[in-house]
Parts: C-alpha cells; structure tokens; sequence
C-alpha cells in the first residue's frame, strides 16, 4: 500500500513518539518538616533492613506455646516435689524424735574384748503377769525372760536370728549352773547380756527388750498379722483356742497374737516351741511395719509408735537407726532361714534344784557358735535334737 494510504474503514493508528526522558523528582507537598532526631540507644546496623521509615532491627523469634507450657509444667512438678520432700522430711523428724523421747532406757551393755564378729543385738521377749493385771496367768509371775535371741550381722554380711530357749542350761557368772533367764532374774540386763556372751563369744552391741504384754497393740497397730500352727489347740493357761479346720495359718488380731505367742503347756515341744512362736509373732510385726500400708499411713506410723515406744526397753547407745538396722537384719534373717535354735542334747535336762532344763550339745554347740560367729551357718545347722 503506498505510504500515506489507509483502507477505507481501518481504525486510525497512534503516531509513534520518542523514548520519555527522565525528570527529577519533585519535591513533597506541603511544609517542610524538620529532620527527626536521631533514636537514642546503639546505632542501627548497616545489615539491618530498611523500612519506610529507616533500618528495623531484627526482632526475637517468637517463643512456641508448646515450650511456655512443658517449662511452667516443670516449674510446678519441682515445687511439688520440693513440697513433698520437705514434708517426708518433717514427718521423719517427728517419728525419730516421738521414737527417741518415748524409748524405755537401761544399761545393759558390759564390756567385752575386742571382736571382729560383726554386730550382734540381743533380743529379749520380757513378760511380767501378777494378780490384777488382766492377764492370764500361768505357774510364774514377776518379770522374766520369756524369750531370748541373738540377732548377728557376720563381717561377711550373712545375717542369722539364734532362739535360746529360756531354759536353756548355762553357766552364769556368779551364780553357777542355772536356767538363763535365771540371769535376767538375780541380775537383770547387764547379767544377761554377761551370760550370753559368754555363752556364744559374741560380744553383745545392741540391748532391745520387747514387753510381751504390749503384742497386742503392736499387732492391732498393724492391722493384725498372720501366724501359723497345725494342730488344734484349746489352751486355758495362755488363752488360746485355734481350730485348724479355719486354716493352718490364719490372719489374728492382738488378743490372738499375744495368746499364740505366750502358749507353751499344749505345745509338744514346750518352751521350744513357744519360743519359735514369738518370734514369728515378732517377725510378723517387723514385717507389717515395713510394709507399704504402714508407710503410707500416718495412723498406723503413729500407733505404732505408741505401742512399741511403750514396749520396748533399749540400751543407752541404741538409737533409731540402729533399730531400723536391727528390723532390716531381722527380716533378712527371716527371709533367708537362718533362723532356729542351737544343737539340743535334752529338753528334759535335770541337774537338780532347778527343775527341767534344756542341755545344748557340748560337743557341737561352740562350733555353731563359731559358724555364727564367721557367718558359715548353714541351715542344717539349725534345730538339731540329739535322739536316744
């Protein structure tokens, strides 16, 4: 098409215009306003970004929501326990010092030579039955060893519990050829730990004498304990009536416990058997106040501590945690069935003047005493009876 032409009904085209050249830019309407004072505080950084109204400096990460929790979690679980610490704290102080305050005290211990035999508490079951003391009554009365047992740590950490039969035939300083509680009877403690000592070479660091009348708060303050017998047994002296036919081993109350404790004339073994009996009555009550009901229960912590307090006698040395080291050496004894009486020749030993008595076997009587001693009992060792 020749230049200048157009076809008849085409749109008109713009006419072509040179590139726009830059201008300054103008000046901002308005008063002009004077330059802003500079921000105190440190100078922005040239690596900051510019906002519109100059450099930002960089802002904190924002903290989650889920951290803010776990840590204010944290917080409050440290101060509960923190809480409850200074609690168990509190309480512990208390159940030492209602235990140290209320603890019957004699002197008990004597000396001895030095020995490497570990430590040895002697465990005494006192019973004091009289007319007027609702108790009842069997051929004695007055205060006396019922019971008598050597509870021994070996250096080599073998624990046993040794029951000495309150008849049993010694020598005692002094007085000569006697029963051993004949000792606790003309010389109290002090001659029956001399005694003992003398009988077993170990020397005697813990004195702990159990008042056999307070088993029965002891056990009720438990919650009761389960003992076992299987035979039937009808007993007016001590006041015990089982029948097997409920059980051969049966959960009793005091009243029970204290009567089961104290049976002897309806036992085939006699003293022998009684003996076995109060200690597994006191086993039991070790065990229940190690148990976690009564660690857990205040009540039972506090009547507890009233009835044992009430109890038990120690020696002036002996404090708390030599009793809680005595419960723990008890029921390893306990669990490991070291526990019985030494080698017996006769149940019927009778030398004249004194009745009936138990005569261990001089022949292998010291080599028991030197396996405890050494801590190589064994439980063959244990409960022999010579025949014939």
């Amino acid at each position: 098409m020749p230049a200048g032409s157009q076809h008849a009904g085409a749109r008109p085209q713009p006419a072509s215009y040179p590139p726009r050249a830059s201008y300054p830019a103008q000046a901002p309407s308005g008063p002009s306003l004077p330059p802003r004072a500079p921000a105190s505080g440190p100078s922005p950084s040239p690596d900051w970004p510019a906002g519109p109204r100059g450099p930002v400096p960089p802002q904190p990460a924002p903290r989650p929501a889920r951290r803010r929790r776990r840590r204010h979690r944290l917080r409050w679980v440290a101060a509960v326990l923190v809480l409850a610490l200074v609690l168990v704290a509190a309480r512990v102080g208390w159940l030492v010092h209602a235990i140290n305050s209320g603890l019957g005290r004699v002197d008990a211990l004597v000396s001895s030579p030095d020995t490497s035999d570990g430590e040895t508490w002697l465990i005494v079951g006192s019973d004091a039955r009289g007319a007027g003391s609702g108790t009842v009554q069997d051929e004695t009365s007055g205060a006396r060893a019922d019971s008598v047992m050597v509870l021994n740590k070996a250096p080599n950490g073998q624990t046993s519990l040794i029951s000495l039969p309150r008849d049993t035939y010694v020598t005692i300083p002094g007085y000569g050829g006697n029963k051993i509680n004949a000792s606790y009877s003309f010389g109290g403690a002090p001659l029956l730990v001399q005694t003992v000592q003398d009988l077993t070479g170990l020397t005697v660091d813990h004195y702990a004498e159990v008042g056999m009348g307070a088993v029965e708060q002891m056990v009720d303050a438990v919650g009761g304990v389960e003992v076992c017998l299987d035979y039937d047994v009808f007993d007016p002296d001590s006041g015990l009536v089982w029948d097997t036919s409920q059980g051969t081993c049966q959960r009793v109350d005091g009243t029970t416990a204290l009567a089961y404790s104290r049976m002897r004339k309806s036992d085939p073994t006699g003293d022998i058997g009684r003996g076995l009996r109060q200690r597994a009555v006191i086993s039991a009550v070790v065990s229940e106040a190690a148990s976690f009901k009564t660690l857990t229960s205040f009540s039972r912590q506090d009547a507890l501590v009233e009835a044992g307090t009430h109890a038990l006698t120690v020696d002036d040395k002996t404090g708390t945690t030599d009793l809680a080291q005595m419960m723990m050496a008890f029921r390893s004894a306990s669990s490991a069935g070291l526990t019985g009486a030494p080698p017996i020749s006769s149940l019927d030993y009778r030398p004249g003047g004194i009745g009936s008595a138990v005569l261990l076997q001089d022949t292998t009587a010291p080599d028991f005493f030197a396996k405890v001693r050494s801590g190589e009992l064994t439980t063959a060792d244990l409960n022999q009876l010579a025949t014939g």
